[in-house]
């Protein structure tokens, strides 16, 4: 088995292996991966985080050895709640954009520094970085992602779709979510009543065949957070998502799932 890291800032996972191809997924500074298939200059590889697979071009990735991939899998590691922050490598001094949701491997916080394979960077901006399970200010980072555009596949700032987000915001305070709404919907405990929800607990919404097709996150004051067409706040209640704007109902709830207590 062949391992490698993510060595820029974010990757695109295509379904086929071409440029061409649609984006399903994206790979975040710092995440493990193993390299399943090799295809001229493109790798069929799966994410150690969330396990989905997809194709990438070779170039974007640096290969590792199977105790680095294994620490990785094994360590809680850090995760950066900012936006985006930059970083410089200490030794060449090239610079590096660093997404929400970065994974900052071998991260010593006095010194601001971290590894990806054998380059070591210093931070070099403002920075917030998580270690620990807590859904405390979860909220505040999903209202810090307010406005971003929604990209099919996509997993960061500038780009995000509907279960992307609700992934990214429990990957930061150290819960793996799976990747699609469909896969996340199995996970946690059912609320049964809108009077209960908790902020930080997801609500799922189908289509009128009972599929799963959408996810956003509830801030226990009446309204979700959630990517549809941007990241946006919307009123929620016991039939759906009510967009203002539009003034009808947008999505209809299928269910109410709590993953942290």
């Amino acid at each position: 088995m062949k391992y490698a890291v993510s060595s820029i800032s974010v990757i695109p996972m295509r379904r086929e292996p071409s440029e061409r191809s649609e984006m399903v997924s994206q790979l975040l500074l710092g995440e493990c991966l193993t390299i399943l298939e090799e295809k001229d200059s493109w790798l069929y590889v799966e994410n150690a985080f969330d396990g989905y697979r997809g194709w990438i071009d070779s170039k974007t990735i640096t290969p590792v050895s199977e105790t680095y991939y294994n620490e990785y899998i094994e360590h809680s590691g850090y995760e950066v709640s900012s936006e985006i922050c930059h970083a410089v490598d200490v030794n060449r001094g090239d610079h590096i954009l660093i997404p929400i949701g970065a994974s900052l491997n071998y991260y010593r916080d006095e010194a601001k520094e971290f590894e990806i394979a054998d380059k070591k960077y210093r931070i070099t901006s403002s920075i917030d970085v998580v270690n620990h399970k807590s859904s405390n200010g979860i909220i505040d980072m999903a209202a810090a992602l307010l406005n971003a555009p929604y990209l099919w596949g996509g997993r960061t700032a500038f780009g995000i779709d509907c279960s992307g987000f609700t992934q990214l915001l429990y990957k930061i305070i150290g819960i793996k979510l799976p990747r699609d709404a469909s896969q996340q919907v199995n996970e946690g405990q059912t609320i049964n009543f809108v009077s209960e929800v908790k902020a930080g607990d997801l609500a799922f919404f189908d289509n009128d065949e009972g599929t799963i097709i959408h996810v956003g996150i509830l801030d226990g004051n009446g309204s979700i957070i959630h990517s549809s067409g941007k990241v946006r706040k919307d009123i929620f209640d016991q039939q759906g998502i009510f967009n203002n704007r539009l003034g009808k109902y947008t999505h209809k709830l299928r269910v109410i799932k709590r993953i942290i207590e």
